[in-house]
């Protein structure tokens, strides 16, 4: 699970990761527009920069501050190599980025993702590596905990996620990978002095090592990964733990992320959104560092209202719908409004006992008119005390 202060999607640092645009953006404004006339840089008129060259590297670095609440203020450096494979108009990007991060928690992430493509399209190489250094609150296992229960947990942690996907059809693919998880260095911070904290009942060790396959099932019909306007996406991930391959212990998992977006009003530009995301252990017991938590996605985005990790169990079930619409008819501005609502598996009993739902609001900014790409800023409000704002360069999902 890649943990960014403020995730920067990869399509962003090259045009050409999404379809061109139609003419009508030229009526569009951006962040980047208005800075040109700040500046009053009146040579030539800004272009899309969409460019199909194969073999030619197009590389990108943009430092950053980002925040979120379980980094505080992070800085940030995301470098970004995008390149063709093949010469043909229908080829993907293929890109490579490295997004070194430092928290205002003393937190240090360095993570690499690529994805490669083989000429035609046949193959996609996805690559997902890490290594973090990660102290973090942590407030015991279900979901009848608060936050008078959260102590830290310090760790550092080597990730390597490696995966082959196959085309079989337009928009379906089939695929297999490698994870490999390597916890160490694990240790309680000032944990309460009065009983036994459910890590400890879990079963607390210095070190953890998860070793295993995964099998992989693919269905997404967007066209634009960073603002989806519609069609549906479906990623099935099973994974399967073993002590032959180093694992501490054999465990599966199965994990499924189903989004749906339509136009709301019909005809409209309006776009009502639908997110589940749930993951169930199927066999064995995962390292409590390992378990589903609130924030275990990808980009780190379940869960608006609460701070990351803030619920954990053996399975996790997640909801999320969001609406989002325009105010400024050149596209500058819009908003949104969302809720979601999250329930982990008790310890002992295994049932879903409680639900924390959360809601709120936020502002999307246009940084990019050609990609589509917002600077998103919500407020979020949960229960029992948990609220605050997220920040995020692309939508939530």
């Amino acid at each position: 699970m890649a943990q960014y202060p403020v995730p920067i999607p990869q399509e962003d640092f090259v045009a050409a990761n999404v379809p061109a645009q139609p003419a009508s953006v030229k009526n569009q404004l951006d962040l980047i527009d208005i800075a040109l006339a700040i500046l009053k840089k009146k040579g030539s008129v800004r272009k899309d920069t969409v460019v199909r060259k194969n073999g030619k590297l197009y590389a990108s670095i943009l430092p950053g501050v980002g925040y979120s609440l379980i980094t505080g203020f992070a800085g940030t450096i995301a470098a970004n190599g995008a390149f063709y494979t093949s010469a043909e108009e229908t080829a993907n990007v293929c890109s490579i980025l490295f997004e070194p991060a430092y928290t205002q928690y003393k937190q240090l992430l360095l993570p690499v993702q690529a994805n490669i493509w083989t000429p035609g399209n046949r193959y996609d190489i996805q690559t997902d590596w890490g290594y973090k250094r990660f102290p973090q609150p942590t407030y015991g296992l279900g979901g009848h905990t608060s936050l008078s229960d959260g102590y830290t947990i310090d760790y550092s942690q080597v990730r390597f996620y490696q995966t082959l996907f196959r085309t079989i059809a337009p928009d379906l693919f089939l695929g297999a990978g490698y994870y490999l998880d390597r916890y160490y260095n694990i240790r309680e911070v000032n944990p309460p002095e009065v009983g036994v904290t459910d890590f400890e009942k879990y079963g607390i060790m210095p070190t953890s090592t998860s070793s295993g396959v995964t099998l992989n099932f693919l269905w997404d019909q967007r066209r634009n990964l960073i603002n989806p306007k519609q069609g549906s996406y479906m990623n099935v991930v099973y994974r399967s733990n073993f002590t032959f391959l180093g694992s501490d212990a054999h465990w599966q998992t199965l994990l499924t992320d189903l989004r749906k977006y339509v136009n709301f009003p019909a005809g409209s530009k309006n776009i009502l959104g639908f997110w589940t995301y749930d993951v169930i252990t199927l066999q064995g017991k995962p390292p409590y560092l390992a378990l589903p938590n609130t924030g275990c996605d990808t980009y780190v985005n379940t869960g608006r209202g609460y701070i990351q990790g803030r619920f954990r169990g053996k399975d996790m079930l997640y909801v999320e719908t969001e609406y989002r619409f325009g105010i400024t008819h050149n596209g500058l501005l819009g908003a949104v409004v969302f809720a979601n609502v999250q329930s982990f598996s008790e310890p002992v009993s295994g049932r879903f006992d409680v639900l924390w739902p959360a809601y709120g609001a936020g502002l999307r900014v246009k940084l990019n008119k050609y990609s589509n790409t917002n600077v998103c800023l919500d407020y979020a409000i949960g229960m029992g005390g948990s609220e605050g704002v997220f920040v995020n360069l692309g939508e939530i999902f």
